[in-house]
């Protein structure tokens, strides 16, 4: 069944996009390992990939980055102010100019990212941290969009710091 003919249905899984495609998944993953070893650093890198998860609404993503900003003993007030990241001071200025990057990059059909957008990156992230930060950006944008379609579940278990 629909979504728009049940709006409250949970959609079923379609396709096990790891095991049809392990190649490209196997490829996909090498670029967040290689994420995961940049100057970056893990925690600012889950906090943007939860984020943008949150904008594309994707379940399982967002129980999995919130699992692991819990697992690397993020604190849980931070991560419930991701989504408002804006109206609270949880977040530093490296953080939130990260976070805006990521907004901005996701959002694509509502508005490219302006110059300012960019220059707000500059003072907290070398050239190649910029490209890398994009390249996350883009990374998590890619698995959202396979979990999404392929309506990854979300298995049901407790969240405990």
């Amino acid at each position: 069944m629909s979504d728009i003919a049940n709006p409250i249905a949970i959609p079923a899984p379609r396709l096990d996009f790891r095991a049809l495609a392990p190649e490209l998944y196997k490829a996909q993953g090498g670029i967040n390992a290689l994420l995961a070893r940049s100057s970056l650093g893990v925690q600012l890198l889950e906090l943007v990939y939860l984020r943008v998860s949150q904008i594309n609404g994707c379940a399982f993503c967002v129980d999995m980055h919130v699992r692991e900003l819990l697992s690397r003993g993020e604190d849980l007030q931070r991560i419930n102010s991701v989504v408002t990241w804006r109206e609270v001071d949880f977040f530093d200025m490296r953080e939130r100019a990260a976070l805006n990057w990521a907004e901005r990059c996701t959002r694509l059909s509502q508005a490219h990212p302006g110059q300012q957008d960019f220059d707000v990156l500059r003072p907290h992230f070398s050239e190649r941290e910029i490209v890398e930060l994009s390249y996350a950006i883009g990374c998590i944008n890619v698995w959202n969009r396979l979990c999404v379609g392929f309506a990854a579940p979300v298995e049901k278990k407790s969240i405990t710091p």
